[in-house]
């Protein structure tokens, strides 16, 4: 048996392709999964919507190319906060939600991250934060009805960019079926910017971590950073997350254009596969 499961986020990918082309050019680059993306764009979100047959569809794509989609990113919820001081908005965030619950349900996906943020386009306030504690109540709930766990994504935001300020949300749900699924780079920036000991923050989650995003970050800078050209400690975050009983890793970049792409799934799969594998000997 295996001892962890390496994910590849979809974005990864150029997105016109089909998803037999992803699956397979995930599991040609030797990953064990792919996570869908659910972000705020409207032909992302009308996956919630997908018809049954469809589901089906994807069902046996996966089993014909040999590789699942394992997780789920609802980036939706960035838009659709569910502290969204408007009703509306935050309403619709919680029916993505719970379309996202009952899609990986449907296809068999187990952990559901959703970004850790009250508000993203707007100011926190006390009512945006008392209206996400009062949703992520709700969520659980929702959660638990399903059998798939939700887990908060340390963002880069005041709100939650740490692992300390998201176990206050999952003693908030109080259930089995909210933890946590850390940004390692998003943490990684936010330890320079407390001056606080990553590896101890990381820590503080116990056993609520239930995977890791393995994202290159610099101070200040969150996204699209190449691996190599960062301050990530990945060395450091893996064992640490390995000592915690995390199994699940994804490597979350994004495809640029690139196009020897497939070229660097391989490169960067092998690379992180080589530290995770380092944790097994």
């Amino acid at each position: 048996m295996k001892q962890y499961q390496l994910g590849l986020y979809e974005k990864a990918m150029p997105g016109n392709l089909t998803w037999e082309e992803k699956l397979m050019a995930a599991k040609t680059a030797g990953y064990d999964y792919v996570e869908i993306s659910i972000d705020e764009t409207e032909e992302k979100i009308s996956r919630i919507n997908m018809p049954k047959a469809e589901r089906l569809e994807l069902i046996q794509t996966m089993y014909k190319v040999g590789i699942p989609l394992g997780s789920m990113c609802v980036s939706a919820l960035t838009k659709y906060s569910l502290g969204h001081p408007d009703y509306d908005m935050r309403t619709r965030g919680m029916k993505i939600l719970e379309g996202c619950l009952q899609l990986a349900s449907d296809l068999g996906i187990r952990y559901v991250m959703i970004p850790g943020y009250d508000i993203y386009y707007g100011d926190s306030t006390y009512k945006t934060k008392h209206d996400y504690s009062q949703n992520i109540k709700k969520a659980a709930q929702m959660a638990e009805a399903y059998g798939v766990t939700i887990g908060f994504e340390t963002m880069e935001n005041e709100f939650m960019n740490t692992v300390e300020k998201a176990m206050k949300y999952v003693m908030i749900a109080n259930s089995n079926y909210v933890k946590i699924y850390p940004d390692i780079g998003n943490l990684t920036n936010a330890a320079v910017l407390y001056q606080h000991d990553v590896i101890e923050d990381l820590m503080l989650g116990g056993n609520n971590i239930i995977a890791m995003h393995l994202k290159e970050t610099k101070p200040g800078h969150y996204r699209e950073i190449p691996y190599g050209e960062g301050h990530v400690n990945f060395n450091a975050a893996i064992h640490a997350a390995w000592q915690l009983g995390v199994r699940r890793f994804v490597t979350e970049f994004w495809y640029l254009g690139e196009t020897d792409y497939q070229d660097q799934l391989n490169h960067i799969r092998h690379y992180f596969a080589s530290l995770i594998e380092e944790e097994c000997e």
